[in-house]
């Protein structure tokens, strides 16, 4: 029987959904230090401004900030330091070709507990124009008008 790990949310990057279009997405592993892993646990980390590059055949998040903790004096963490993604090296090197493609980056979604393991979303993008997010903004307004006056709708019945 197979055991389906639970996912429990633990930081979103909602700007990347503002600022790019999504092509793809895919799941990597995160090489943490222990201090990392309890400050995560808390919630102390931010993706806003983050993104992934292949440097050596390697995948690693930069500019991902996971907040000092607390109770670690001399065992802290650098907060910016460069994380290693896990994943396989075919997966890595097939985006490593795409991400030399002109506009394509990798950024990451979201970071979440599957079972024990912290895991990452990242997401294969493509950078919006600003006539690009003036459009979903004026698509997602009319969605709440007609959301609206549905609800009315079915009030007045």
């Amino acid at each position: 029987m197979a055991h389906t790990a639970e996912k429990k949310l633990i930081a979103q990057n909602r700007k990347a959904f503002h600022d790019y279009f999504v092509d793809e997405r895919y799941e990597a592993g995160i090489e943490l230090l222990g201090t990392e892993v309890k400050s995560i646990r808390r919630g102390a980390v931010n993706l806003k401004d983050s993104y992934c590059q292949v440097k050596k055949g390697e995948l690693f998040a930069i500019g991902m900030h996971i907040s000092p903790y607390e109770q670690g004096n001399i065992f802290n963490h650098e907060p910016l330091r460069d994380k290693k993604l896990l994943m396989h090296k075919k997966e890595i090197l097939k985006l490593h070709g795409y991400l030399s493609q002109k506009g394509l980056t990798l950024i990451p979604l979201s970071l979440y507990f599957s079972g024990s393991n912290v895991k990452m979303e990242l997401g294969l993008c493509r950078g919006k124009k600003l006539y690009d997010k003036r459009d979903a903004e004026a698509q997602k307004q009319a969605n709440r008008d007609i959301d609206r006056h549905m609800r009315d709708h079915r009030d007045d019945s």
